[in-house]
């Protein structure tokens, strides 16, 4: 291949279109600087605690929402929902930035809460973008990729903290200027990059290896990360050192660059027909394909060269490839609609029991994961911890590791044993419901345990539920599906945060301040002290967390004939 043929084969590669919905992904966690962005608010505007707390509510709906990219991704290029998502950032977050330096007259309340939606809601066109192109790309890895994609997406708010940190802005409202422009310029710049490129027809032997590849660059990356919190914790560093650090930290982000480079330029190229199925999956699909042949063999085909017999397997593999790629399950549709496996609307899905089965589950245990990150810092400060920032940036770190973990083992679940996805899912949350209850004894070390067990099963969550909808309901309407799915984390929270959670700590705050024989006024702020702030709290929690075992488990028995389908073959 000349130099021009294979430019255009490495702006066509599923890699390339991975690396850069990476870099999407690293983008798309504006949610998580919330906490970095809502005192510079508080202080410029004199709000109050109550207003910031609305802020906040705007901004975790703005993270919800997603149906519009959802149903846009099924009319529309992945382009046209990362500009539209990058202008939503840009307007959203640029007004507040030009309100918080009075750049522009004071806005109202209300006004403020409306930017904070647009702007946080730009995230879900990142997400939905990203994700698409991920699972119609490698429609037999959507579990790593699922995973991959999503762990970057956890670890943006801190990628972003650490850049902020390299340029030392005079004034700390320039941190919602990072926020309103860095993404927007890094959407603008890959955004024509990600899109579907027929990725079921480039697949290759060296995938496994290429994953391996991204697995380590990620873990370097969390430890990096860490090590750096830890060393900013301990010491203070000069800029020098600071810039440097930062500078390691980006060149670790776009290292994975380095596959498509590789395979494209320094490996040996195939025809793309001649791309064929990894060595498992050409031996688990020899019959089938020696079917084929004879259900269309003619006497020519005996005539053919050994090359264009060879030919046309490859071709009739690329014919499988694709068939898997659709969610396809041999069995006879029903004129009722859609098999599991196939492709439904977002509306056959609302109907269907697994679906729903599905969403509640999420409810229940993402919901009560995302209480104890939302609260993660006041229960710190209940057990006598002056520097609660580092808890919270050991979930953030754990939560990372947990979106990547989770669809690794999730995709040896399903390649290895043919069991359902969400055994995987099942798995997590007992876990989880094992780490709410220590905490809820009262045991010593619980806020660790906690912390870095919720980070994990909360961050497994988002990579395995994304893959389990795409197999279970097919990937034409993906987005709005995942959207749909998404919903479930914020609606438990504002649950179980806003209404068990806070209800139970105002209660135990003033209990303690009746025994020191104090008198709550109405505008003072309730502050509670000891395990027991949140103790009965995570009692609670585990006790949803094993309902949403239960669920999961029915999910697991519904669907273990969809699996064995299509997975059963794939056994070694």
């Amino acid at each position: 291949m000349g130099l021009h043929e294979k430019t255009k084969s490495f702006f066509n590669n599923r890699w390339l279109v991975f690396v850069a919905s990476m870099w999407v992904q690293s983008c798309s966690g504006l949610g998580y600087l919330f906490g970095s962005i809502s005192p510079v608010i508080k202080k410029s505007m004199g709000y109050n605690q109550r207003q910031i707390a609305m802020l906040g509510v705007a901004k975790d709906i703005g993270d919800a929402i997603g149906f519009i990219p959802g149903s846009l991704c099924e009319i529309a290029p992945i382009w046209v929902v990362l500009f539209i998502g990058a202008v939503q950032n840009f307007v959203g977050y640029g007004l507040v930035w030009l309100t918080t330096t009075h750049t522009l007259p004071e806005l109202p309340l209300w006004v403020l809460c409306v930017c904070i939606f647009v702007g946080t809601n730009g995230e879900t066109y990142f997400n939905t973008g990203a994700l698409v192109s991920g699972v119609q790309n490698f429609p037999k890895n959507r579990g790593p990729v699922v995973g991959i994609l999503k762990g970057f997406a956890g670890l943006s708010g801190a990628i972003l903290t650490q850049v902020y940190t390299i340029f030392n802005f005079p004034d700390q409202s320039s941190i919602i200027f990072l926020v309103a422009v860095g993404p927007t310029i890094v959407i603008l710049s890959v955004m024509f990059m990600v899109r579907p490129v027929g990725g079921h027809r480039q697949v290759r032997e060296s995938d496994d290896t290429s994953f391996v590849f991204l697995y380590s660059v990620c873990l370097i990356l969390a430890a990096y990360l860490l090590g750096i919190l830890i060393l900013q914790d301990l010491i203070v560093l000069n800029q020098i050192t600071v810039t440097l650090l930062t500078v390691g930290l980006l060149i670790l982000v776009l290292l994975p660059i380095a596959i498509p480079v590789f395979l494209v330029f320094f490996s040996e190229n195939l025809p793309e027909e001649r791309l064929l199925l990894n060595e498992d999956e050409k031996k688990d699909g020899n019959e089938m394909i020696m079917s084929e042949m004879e259900d269309e063999k003619t006497s020519e085909v005996d005539l053919l060269s050994a090359y264009e017999r060879q030919k046309r397997i490859s071709h009739l593999q690329a014919r499988l490839v694709q068939a898997a790629a659709d969610g396809a399950v041999r069995v006879k549709r029903r004129k009722k609609g859609p098999r599991r496996g196939e492709d439904f609307t977002l509306m056959q899905a609302l109907v269907k029991a697994d679906f729903l089965l599905m969403f509640f589950s999420l409810v229940l245990a993402s919901g009560s994961g995302l209480t104890i990150i939302d609260n993660l810092g006041q229960m710190c400060q209940s057990l006598g911890y002056e520097n609660p920032h580092i808890f919270v940036s050991m979930i953030s770190i754990w939560n990372f590791l947990g979106r990547v973990g989770g669809g690794y083992v999730s995709e040896v679940i399903v390649r290895k044993y043919a069991y359902p996805r969400p055994v995987a899912m099942g798995v997590v949350q007992v876990v989880m419901a094992g780490s709410l209850f220590y905490y809820a004894i009262g045991a010593p070390g619980a806020i660790y345990i906690v912390s870095v067990v919720i980070g994990l099963c909360y961050g497994a969550h988002w990579a395995i539920f994304p893959s389990t909808a795409s197999e279970l309901f097919g990937l034409k309407s993906f987005g709005a599906l995942y959207n749909c799915l998404a919903l479930a984390s914020p609606t438990g929270s504002l649950i179980f945060s806003g209404v068990i959670a806070s209800g139970i700590y105002d209660y135990e705050a003033k209990k303690q301040m009746t025994i020191n024989h104090r008198i709550f006024q109405d505008n003072e702020e309730l502050t509670c002290y000891g395990t027991i702030c949140y103790s009965i709290t995570c009692g609670i929690l585990s006790a949803l967390c094993v309902i949403a075992v239960a669920l999961s488990v029915t999910v697991v028995y519904r669907t273990k004939g969809v699996y064995a389908q299509l997975y059963g073959t794939s056994r070694t």
